[in-house]
């Protein structure tokens, strides 16, 4: 019956408009509707699985007898029974007697087994014997051993039925063996899930049906033979033919079904087709029970399509996966592929599309023509419009693909894909709509790379455009083309093709081979021939590397490429060469660079130690954090600094000395050039090549380096013979290694991660259960996750604490002391966590706990690998992709992080051999497999940024043409690799002529990207903040931290980098309380990265003369360094004021006052006002604030005031004047209070330059001995800051910046000068110059200088020039 008959029925009965109702036995589990009477007339049923009748079981009579009597209206109930003779006994004991439940899950048992399997939550016999008896069917096997077939004498034997499940087990386990869905390995118990397996516990897919599929379903099947292997599945057992059916489905087939039915009517499978196809075709269906069984396949068969496509996607069978991913569309959308794609919209009308199908109008067709022409042809003008604007909304997008080659056998593809189609959220939702995308070879008919991309709502509106990176293999001979295919997850028609053309691909060079390492006699430290050298090694002989490389390092001077794995001891390799340099030029500089922060500063605490202690050499840091003044580095002998840092120090070379000392430069980890921070390495190199081929000194360079593919030709860029080169193979560890790569399923991120901690916890139990393990993950909140995770699986185990190894007592102890709460808990059970979101004090903790082995699992974020040295036994790599701020996306590690963090595997100290184990996405898994083992070539970047690069090298008077530009080009790594690759940097030819032609083209375009941009928008829209990560569900964070700050921003872009660059400086000078902790650490790197693009920024509107925007800017800087707002009073910038303590200082008045400072009277509003009152004297401010502040807190506040910089400003002018006007070439400038004293004006010619020499003397209150920090107090920025002044002269009324001028810390006094030109027009005017702070707010002071200017003289100008060109010959 239909439903609403069946409800009519209902209501009528339970209002009592009927007094009999007469149904089928489902009726009493399915509608609560009691009645006084009840009666069972007949107690047989017929079973449809068995195909005969059955008796009625107990359940069913009790549920029925319970619908008797009606607690309202009855004091009793009545139940009859109507049955056979020989059932009657049956029943009246089964009535008077209770009959227990039994367990039915031994029949579903291979199904949910392979759930478990696929979860991973069961991985051998052992756990799932174990999972076995958490069920009912356990409980009931022991209180009923003979239903389930368990003799009495075994029972006995073995009262725990260990061996009874076990057998249960292994029974299943060969069965989903034989099937493909796990691997069971009998010998060990292990089993493991695979694809097929994962499939069916992902759609719900009995174990017969994937038995079927396995026997009928291959790669050439056509639409009509899938079906009828659909129709075969178990899930559609049940249908049965029934006898009444058979007319009406004849019917169906002539009418409805367009592809052949296998097994016609008389059979269960054919009916099933039959039913699926009429669904399709929306037929007409009218008998009731060919309705329900209708809506049962419809449900069934999407889902069995579905599953059908992953498995043929996994088995990379290209037509197949094709054919069903159309087919469970056409499921979906009941719709025929070859109707017309504008089906799938409900607005239009059926007659409209059933002319567009007579028309045979394509999409294609629709697009091109107007709404007019397509009305015309429907003869219906106005659908003309509605019918456009659905051929726009069905999903389509454009493809381009770019190849580059990165070994013979390898290719990346980078594809752009454009969306081209309007979104309606009618239509499309309002997320995203979801695309398979995948690489097929069509001779091979092979998938080489699939994935599942999501187009987003907003890239769809803004029309942005997307980009995918991934490898994919080639063969030689080169095959003639693959496509790119991508079609859409939900609508019919919408798909692309892209093709990838190998005509015009040039595979790269073959690499040559490595070095062998050669079996010599390892060398004895004391071949150094120095004791203090000797002494500075714990170990007595160099490894077998450093013995090869000895010679060449500690004895010559060539230059030297040293490729070998991580932990061959390659800093012993950079020392050698350093001690080089301290034994043959005593007084040049080295300079080691290595590309992390977290490495230059690992290298100072060694070498601080060791080379500066000891050998009592100078050792100088120089990095973002820390910048010694001019004489710290002009007198080190070695200089620890990272490649931007370098990069921006030598690019003025000419005029830096300390620069043209340099003697040798060591570069760390040089394979980062293919990094996005290569370019920086590729310049500095170039850069010393080119300043050594100017100075006629040669610097020597020494590359060090993971084992390289193409190392000959870094050597030869860096111009490196034969002798200098040594790339040793992979495999030359001092600790060999073992890697183990396990893929992972799963198109998200997160729950692929989840599923991974598992596998990384039996990893541990299995490779390394006492020794230390480190585990690298993508991010702070993976750390915490994977650490949750860990302790949960420990907590089943006996001894849960079995990481930690020291007493309990002691780690409360070291727990009491740590700030973050995660790692509290995290510690108790011996595992670490290492982020840059944790506190400097927490980290070094931690650090300290694991390589002492006091706890033997740390979980720690990539950059670790390349940070700090702590290596472990065993290495788990936890998913290979991190998640990039930029493009929103996750997006693979460099495979050299990859390697990095393997290499920290294996202690070369304690271990025979280490391990790694690897966790990656599935469709990875091949590309880590080829490259883990054969090095990776590594490419240059050079090419993205360009234009900047060749912008330093102008500004610093390198380039002067574009011809030097080509030579500068011909310096550089890129042009090495030009040469070797050409198809990777996208040209087509190696001959001379198209080399020329396209290295002229660049510099033009570059020169021409540089005029275009003449420097930078506005601060938070650089390009510095695209990094900053927007993490998941962060706009709503952004979102509610924009409530509580002063300045709007645009709603729209709350998951936009620059959005949250913007809050998070708004916050910090608001100093508001930060939602989660990352963003702590996010505003780190904000303001880190803030202060160099404010100066930036300054330069660029001195530039234009701007004087608000100058003195703006500097506000900025001290309100990004004070983390207070400009507008707010000064005195808030006192650590621990805060808005209610500042009352205190207004009720100060003159009472308490010393005589002598009575030109100060009122309240104190400003910090000069506060030191003017202190005078030096700490009892007179804490008179003002004891009554508030603690004794400590007060303290911390009078070492600010005490350290506010005032200075005392005295100007003069320098200059030339004709006689009568003034005699002296100097006139001193008196200061002036406005409104008090008499205006001095003071004459100056016109359009002639003039000097105002400024003396800035500091006046120290309370004078301390001892030297003098230069740092300004700053306690919310994140680095220690120099304090610094700039000096802004400018007019006022003409809004006008005539000189800027950026001055250090003023020790005690400080003498400057700037120079200017007066204005060409005659008379008054006056200029204001403005000493600001870098560091405080509110100490900035400003002067007014009075100038009438007079005509210009002749003799001035004349005198001016010759007075210039003896200065000029002075100069020389």
């Amino acid at each position: 019956m239909l439903r609403q008959d069946r409800s009519l029925v209902e209501n009528l009965f339970s209002q009592g408009h009927i007094k009999v109702l007469v149904c089928t036995a489902t009726l009493a589990w399915g509608v609560n509707l009691p009645a006084h009477a009840v009666i069972i007339k007949g107690t047989q049923i017929y079973d449809a699985k068995r195909g005969s009748f059955v008796d009625l079981g107990i359940l069913d009579v009790m549920q029925i007898f319970g619908r008797a009597g009606r607690p309202q209206f009855d004091k009793f109930g009545e139940g009859t029974i109507i049955t056979t003779h020989d059932k009657l006994s049956h029943y009246l004991t089964l009535l008077t007697q209770q009959n227990p439940i039994e367990s039915q899950f031994l029949e579903s048992l291979a199904d949910n087994l392979n759930a478990e399997i696929a979860l991973g939550t069961v991985t051998n016999v052992e756990e799932a014997v174990k999972w076995l008896s958490y069920t009912y069917l356990f409980v009931r096997m022991r209180a009923n051993p003979l239903v389930y077939g368990i003799s009495h004498k075994v029972f006995q034997m073995d009262p725990f039925l260990e061996k009874h499940r076990e057998q249960l087990v292994i029974e299943v386990g060969r069965k989903l063996d034989k099937t493909r869905m796990i691997r069971f390995e009998e010998r060990t118990g292990f089993f493991s899930s695979t694809d097929m397996g994962r499939t069916a516990s992902h759609f719900y897919i009995r174990y017969n049906t994937i038995e079927t599929f396995n026997e009928l379903f291959d790669a050439h099947k056509t639409e009509g033979d899938i079906l009828a292997i659909v129709s075969k599945a178990e899930e559609f057992e049940q249908i049965k033919v029934r006898e009444e059916e058979s007319e009406e489905l004849e019917h169906l087939i002539d009418n409805y079904c367009e592809l052949p039915v296998a097994g016609g009517v008389e059979n269960g499978y054919g009916k099933v087709n039959i039913l699926l196809q009429t669904y399709i075709g929306r037929g007409e269906i009218d008998n009731f029970s060919l309705i329900s069984d209708s809506a049962y396949v419809a449900q069934n068969a999407a889902r069995i399509v579905r599953a059908l496509f992953e498995v043929a996607l996994r088995k990379r069978w290209p037509a197949m996966t094709y054919k069903l991913l159309n087919l469970s569309k056409v499921i979906d959308k009941r719709l025929w592929g070859w109707a017309s794609p504008l089906r799938q919209f409900s607005i239009l009308q059926p007659n409209v599309l059933t002319k567009l199908e007579e028309k045979k109008l394509t999409i294609d067709k629709l697009k091109d023509m107007r709404k007019d022409e397509i009305g015309h042809m429907l003869h219906h003008v106005n659908i003309g419009l509605k019918v456009k604007q659905c051929v726009h909304q069905i999903p389509s997008i454009t493809m381009e693909a770019t190849i580059q080659p990165i070994t013979r056998t390898v290719l990346r593809v980078r594809l752009s894909i454009n969306p081209d189609f309007k979104w309606n959220d009618q239509a499309h939702g309002t997320v995203g709509e979801p695309w398979w995308i995948w690489v097929e070879d069509p001779t091979n008919d092979h998938i080489y790379h699939s994935e599942y991309f999501l187009l987003q709502k907003k890239q769809v509106v803004t029309k942005e455009q997307q980009f995918l990176v991934f490898t994919i293999p080639i063969f030689e001979p080169l095959p003639s083309q693959y496509y790119i295919r991508a079609v859409s997850d939900r609508w019919l028609g919408a798909e692309a093709v892209c093709i990838i053309n190998f005509q015009h691909l040039i595979l790269p060079e073959r690499h040559p081979p490595h070095t062998e390492l050669l079996d010599l006699q390892p060398l004895p430290i004391t071949a150094l021939g120095h004791r203090e050298y000797e002494a500075l090694y714990k170990f007595t002989h160099f490894n077998p590397v450093q013995t090869q490389i000895f010679h060449t390092l500690y004895h010559t001077d060539t230059n030297v490429l040293l490729g070998a794995p991580t932990g061959s001891g390659k800093t012993v390799a950079a020392e050698l060469a350093i001690f080089r340099v301290f034994n043959e030029y005593p007084t040049s500089k080295a300079v080691y660079i290595a590309p992390l922060k977290a490495l230059v500063r690992e290298r100072m605490e060694d070498w601080k130690l060791r080379i500066e202690e000891k050998l009592g050499k100078k050792v100088v840091e120089l990095t973002g954090d820390v910048t010694p003044d001019m004489r710290a580095i002009a007198e080190a002998d070695l200089i620890v600094t990272t490649p931007e840092k370098w990069d921006g120090v030598s690019r003025s070379w000419q005029n830096r000395s300390y620069v043209q000392k340099v003697s040798i430069l060591i570069i760390d980890e040089i394979h980062l050039l293919g990094d996005e921070r290569g370019p920086v390495l590729e310049v500095i190199v170039s850069r010393t090549n080119f300043i050594s081929s100017h100075t006629e000194k040669t610097v020597r360079v020494v590359g060090l380096s993971t084992a390289l593919a193409n190392a000959r030709d870094l050597a030869d860029w860096l111009g490196i013979g034969q002798m200098g080169l040594f790339n040793f193979r992979p495999s030359v560890r001092p600790v060999p290694l073992e890697v183990h790569i396990q893929g992972f399923p799963g198109q998200h991120y997160c729950p692929r991660m989840a599923s991974m901690n598992k596998p990384a916890f039996q990893a541990i139990r299995s490779h390394s259960p006492a020794k230390p393990v480190l585990i690298f993950v993508s991010s702070r909140r993976q750390t915490r996750l994977t650490a949750i995770d860990l302790i949960a699986f420990l907590a089943t185990e006996n001894d849960p604490k079995q990481w930690l190894n020291m007493d309990e007592r002691e780690m409360d102890d070291i727990i009491a002391t740590l700030r973050d709460s995660n790692l509290k808990l995290t510690l108790a059970f011996g595992i670490g966590m290492h982020h840059a979101g944790l506190h400097e004090r927490d980290r070094k903790t931690v650090e300290e706990l694991f390589v002492n082995c006091k706890i033997q699992v740390l979980i720690a974020t990539s950059t670790l690998a390349w940070g700090v040295n702590f290596p472990a036994h065993l290495v788990i790599v936890k998913g290979t992709e991190f998640y990039d701020g930029k493009t929103r996306r996750y997006v693979d590690y460099p495979i050299t992080d990859v390697l990095q963090m393997m290499g920290r595997a294996g202690r070369p100290q304690f271990d025979d051999q280490g391990k790694a184990v690897i966790l990656v996405h599935d469709i990875k898994k091949d590309f880590y497999k080829k490259f883990l083992y054969e090095p990776f070539p590594v490419e240059s970047s050079l090419l993205e940024v360009l234009s900047d690069h060749l912008n330093a090298e102008i500004a610093a008077g390198t380039i002067t043409s574009k011809q030097d530009a080509m030579d500068y080009i011909t310096w550089t790594y890129f042009f090495r690799r030009l040469l070797m690759n050409p198809s990777y940097y996208n040209l087509e030819d190696v001959g001379h002529e198209s080399m020329n032609k396209f290295l002229s083209n660049l510099v033009e375009k570059s020169l021409i990207d540089l005029e275009c941009s003449y420097c930078i928008e506005i601060a938070e829209d650089a390009e510095e903040y695209t990094d900053l990560p927007v993490r998941h569900n962060e706009d709503q964070m952004n979102c509610e931290l924009a409530k509580h700050l002063p300045i709007e921003v645009n709603p729209h872009s709350m998951d936009s980098a620059h959005t949250k660059t913007h809050l998070l400086l708004q916050a910090h000078f608001s100093r508001a309380t930060l939602p989660c902790p990352d963003y702590a650490t996010d505003t780190k790197t904000v303001l880190d990265q803030a202060i160099r693009v404010c100066q930036a920024m300054l330069d660029v509107a001195a530039h234009h003369g701007w004087l608000a925007t100058v003195l703006n800017i500097t506000n900025l800087v001290q309100m990004v360094v004070q983390a207070r707002w400009i507008h707010e009073s000064s005195l808030l910038t006192v650590p621990n004021i805060e808005k209610h303590h500042l009352y205190l200082f207004r009720k100060w008045n003159t009472g308490k006052r010393m005589n002598n400072s009575e030109d100060m009277t009122g309240p104190i509003e400003c910090l000069p006002e506060l030191v003017d009152a202190c005078g030096g004297r700490e009892e007179i401010f804490f008179s003002l604030v004891d009554n508030e502040l603690s004794a400590a807190h007060v303290s911390q506040a009078w070492n600010f005031v005490l350290n506010l910089p005032a200075i005392d400003v005295q100007m003069t002018i320098k200059g030339w004047w004709e006689d009568p006007v003034q005699t002296h070439n100097e006139i001193s400038i008196p200061i002036i209070f406005p409104g008090v004293q008499e205006k001095k004006w003071i004459s100056l010619h016109a359009d002639q330059e003039y000097v105002l020499q400024v003396n800035l003397h500091r006046i120290r209150s309370g004078y301390k001995k001892g030297k003098q920090d230069s740092k300004a107090i700053a306690p919310k920025f994140p680095k220690a800051k120099d304090e610094g002044w700039f000096l802004v002269l400018g007019e006022v009324d003409k809004k006008e910046l005539v000189a800027l001028k950026r001055v250090g810390y003023v020790r005690n006094k400080n003498t400057v000068s700037i120079a200017f030109y007066t204005p060409e027009n005659t008379g008054r005017c006056i200029y204001t110059l403005y000493l600001m702070s870098d560091s405080y707010l509110g100490m900035d002071q400003q002067y007014d200088l009075y100038l009438n200017i007079i005509p210009a003289s002749v003799s001035a100008q004349v005198n001016t020039e010759v007075a210039a060109s003896v200065g000029d010959l002075l100069l020389k």
